[in-house]
């Protein structure tokens, strides 16, 4: 499995290049923006996931992750020393799958790349079933059921199940949400207009809604449904 690590600290990036190598990751390493750019542009296909500093000398992590989603889908995971919220929701905006903030342990990026790729590996696509708790997405003919029990649901509510569905376990902002279900079936979506639709699918799907699992609020960032 090949992973591309940019980090302009040479220092941060051997030590990385190290360990994942221990871990069998094949490891490229980039320092600059401009580089990696070029690497990802040739041979983005042959990446499982990327590991991007958000603070680079000749620009950020944010313009690569950009490239990396108009090309391919694979998993990007931020490094920065900036742990403030603003920073956060941005990288989740743009696609991000995870931001870990240094200084960090080698283990915990670990723990967090295997967890990103697991949630890939269960959103593969063509997957006629999708699975979550009790509830079952039979994606062909576009149904859904609770146990034994279909659930009625709108366009827009099956749109955003399917959301949740393909990204298990990753918390999904609300600009990312309403970017993906924006105009289906010839509705207006806002800001209102999701929290609306979450409740409702809340109160279809979950045991209890005011205390749901399978769609959960975290508190800043948006929304995350359970694995």
């Amino acid at each position: 499995m090949k992973v591309l690590i940019v980090e302009d600290d040479r220092t941060i990036a051997a030590g990385l290049e190290y360990s994942l190598q221990q871990e069998q990751y094949e490891v490229v390493i980039s320092h600059t923006v401009k580089e990696a750019e070029a690497i990802i542009k040739e041979r983005h296909e042959q990446f499982s996931i990327y590991i991007f500093d958000l603070n680079l000398p000749d620009g950020s992590g944010y313009q690569l992750c950009r490239l990396v989603k108009s090309l391919h889908e694979a998993p990007v995971i931020f490094l920065s020393a900036i742990d403030e919220e603003v920073n956060i929701v941005m990288g989740l905006d743009m696609g991000a799958d995870d931001y870990i903030t240094k200084p960090f342990r080698v283990r915990e990026l670990l723990s967090r790349m295997k967890s990103v790729l697991r949630r890939y590996q269960l959103a593969a696509p063509n997957k006629s079933i999708i699975s979550i708790g009790d509830v079952q997405i039979h994606t062909i003919e576009a149904k859904v059921f609770k146990g034994r029990q279909e659930v009625a649901l709108t366009a827009l509510e099956y749109r955003l199940l399917l959301i949740f569905a393909n990204h298990p376990g990753q918390v999904l902002s609300r600009n990312q949400l309403l970017e993906r279900i924006w105009d289906v079936a010839g509705d207006f979506v806002n800001d209102n207009t999701l929290t609306v639709y979450i409740k409702r699918l809340r109160e279809k799907l979950e045991d209890d809604p005011a205390q749901p699992e399978l769609i959960v609020t975290v508190r800043g960032l948006g929304y995350r449904m359970g694995e």
